[in-house]
């Protein structure tokens, strides 16, 4: 399985991000109605990258909290605790 992401633009129209060797479904996907795609015309596979970008840098920034959080659980507990679940740890 590849760790290289795309974004691209389907035949469909919609803007998806998937692994690079093509290998699985897309990881997101944005789709645009025909009114919003007429007033984007050529720009719409530039506004679908950034809000992967931006939808990808969200993500970062709420696991790194997840992960601080994780970290000062398990800091401040016994052993036996390091596996409870912590509260918005995405799945």
């Amino acid at each position: 399985m590849s760790s290289l992401l795309e974004i691209v633009e389907l035949d469909s129209g919609e803007i998806v991000l998937r692994r690079a060797d093509g290998v699985g479904s897309p990881l997101v996907e944005i789709k645009f109605s025909d009114e919003v795609r007429v007033l984007l015309s050529e720009y719409s596979l530039d506004i679908g990258k950034a809000m992967v970008s931006a939808g990808v840098q969200a993500v970062g920034e709420v696991y790194g909290h997840v992960l601080e959080a994780h970290e000062e659980h398990t800091d401040s507990s016994s052993a036996a605790d390091e596996f409870e679940d912590v509260s918005g740890v995405l799945h």
